[in-house]
């Protein structure tokens, strides 16, 4: 005798739909209802999926990961690593946890759909700097998302409905989720020229030229500092020269921030091409994030915020942008955000803060003067001065997708296939191994 598979609650349920749909089919109604994977014989309706490809970066850990060799070296990671090859958390972190762990007053209620308000204000006033004339007029809106790559997606859909154009320009090459963000934010997503492979430095004339072609209202993404993945920045005189140009054109500026403080060692000098673009009165919007810079990669923690002609528009960005996150994920997490504004508010944790930054960031610069060296003592052919005048996390190589194989399968050393590689996951002890690699591989017919 067979046993039913169905509970009471079914049963009830069933009897329901029998009694509403009485006069029309209701066993088949309910055979539909008992059985909800009808006309699938055995298998699952998943099964014609096709097995998608890693991630290109995050799939370079995931081969890191299986690889068995003692000397194995993963640079495609975009986190700091310490000197030992550790991950790190910054002592201020762990006192601004303390202090959330010991106040006993706090609860964990849903956040407003904008975010922590405090933190929201803390991060205006950290990029844009203190006399902002943007936040004295109180002609911002800053909403806590979830981190940089939350903040681009918000801002993309925010523009791809309530903005008279649709294309925003992306640099190229540039990070590999920017173009899937904005895609599927709803925006047309085009490249302007960025990167001069042949200098390994910036192509500032076909940057301008495709600016300068570029529909008027178009919008164009700015990585802050540090661009990723070329390490290549505009000079301040440069920035002036694109400022000037987008403003004449009507071009809407979007700054990818991820690297404030982390890429130079100065809070204040990172964030200057964004100061530059909001003190003229001009419009903008600014994503930020906080994976980098306070290490706190894991509690995704960042914000956007849009710059506004009025404090009248001001208010009403911020009302869209809230129709915009509801359906999203409703409100962002309450931890990482609570962790920045403690830092943020207190003096000394503050200051404490920028000597753990400027430590970061000098010891990234000091793995770029050590690879220099090492290769020029190999005599390795070419040219590496690019290494030392790049900065940021990453530097971008040269090396092509078939060097970077080679390098993998015979030094066990994980990158991008761009030649990408994150300066922060090298050490004293590891820059010998990478530089006898390359050396290998610009000396071999690859």
């Amino acid at each position: 005798m067979k046993t039913t598979q169905f509970s009471s609650s079914d049963r009830r349920i069933g009897a329901l739909l029998r009694h509403l749909t009485a006069g029309s089919d209701s066993d088949h109604l309910s055979s539909v209802y008992a059985s909800p994977t009808s006309g699938v014989t055995g298998g699952s309706v998943f099964a014609h999926l096709v097995q998608a490809p890693e991630d290109p970066i995050l799939g370079v850990t995931v081969a890191y990961n299986k690889d068995p060799s003692p000397v194995k070296l993963n640079l495609g990671v975009g986190a700091y690593r310490t000197e030992e090859g550790k991950p790190l958390v910054l002592n201020v972190v762990r006192k601004a946890e303390q202090q959330l762990i010991n106040d006993r007053t706090r609860i964990k209620e849903y956040l407003p759909i904008v975010g922590l308000v405090e933190f929201n204000k803390l991060s205006a006033k950290l990029i844009l700097g203190a006399d902002s004339p943007a936040i004295r007029e109180n002609r911002i809106t800053t909403v806590e998302c979830l981190s940089g790559t939350g903040s681009l997606r918000v801002g993309g859909e925010f523009l791809a409905k309530h903005y008279h154009q649709k294309t925003i320009y992306i640099t190229q090459p540039t990070w590999g989720n920017h173009p899937k963000i904005f895609t599927l934010a709803g925006l047309t997503v085009k490249t302007y020229r960025y990167y001069d492979p042949a200098t390994r430095g910036l192509n500032f004339q076909g940057l301008l030229e495709d600016l300068g072609t570029a529909p008027a209202g178009s919008i164009v993404l700015l990585h802050a500092c540090a661009h990723n993945p070329t390490g290549v920045d505009p000079t301040i005189q440069q920035w002036e020269q694109i400022r000037q140009l987008m403003r004449s054109k009507g071009l809407m500026p979007f700054f990818d921030s991820a690297y404030q403080g982390f890429a130079s060692g100065s809070l204040d000098t990172d964030a200057k091409p964004i100061r530059m673009f909001v003190a003229d009165g001009g419009e903008c919007l600014v994503a930020q994030s906080y994976a980098k810079n306070m290490g706190l990669y894991g509690e995704r923690v960042g914000a956007l915020s849009i710059v506004c002609k009025s404090a009248d528009v001001a208010g009403r960005v911020e009302s869209q942008l809230k129709l915009v996150i509801r359906p999203m994920y409703s409100s962002p997490p309450i931890h990482g955000a609570s962790i920045v504004a403690v830092i943020l508010r207190d003096k000394n944790l503050f200051n404490e803060w920028t000597l753990e930054l400027k430590a970061m960031a000098d010891r990234i610069i000091s793995m770029r003067k050590q690879l220099f060296e090492a290769l020029r003592t190999r005599g390795t052919p070419g040219d590496w001065s690019h290494i030392i005048k790049q900065i940021g996390m990453f530097t971008f190589t040269g090396l092509n997708p078939a060097q970077v194989s080679f390098m993998t399968k015979e030094y066990h050393i994980y990158m991008t296939s761009d030649g990408r590689i994150s300066m922060a996951g090298l050490s004293s002890k590891t820059v010998p191994h990478l530089a006898d690699a390359i050396h290998a591989v610009v000396t071999k017919a690859v």
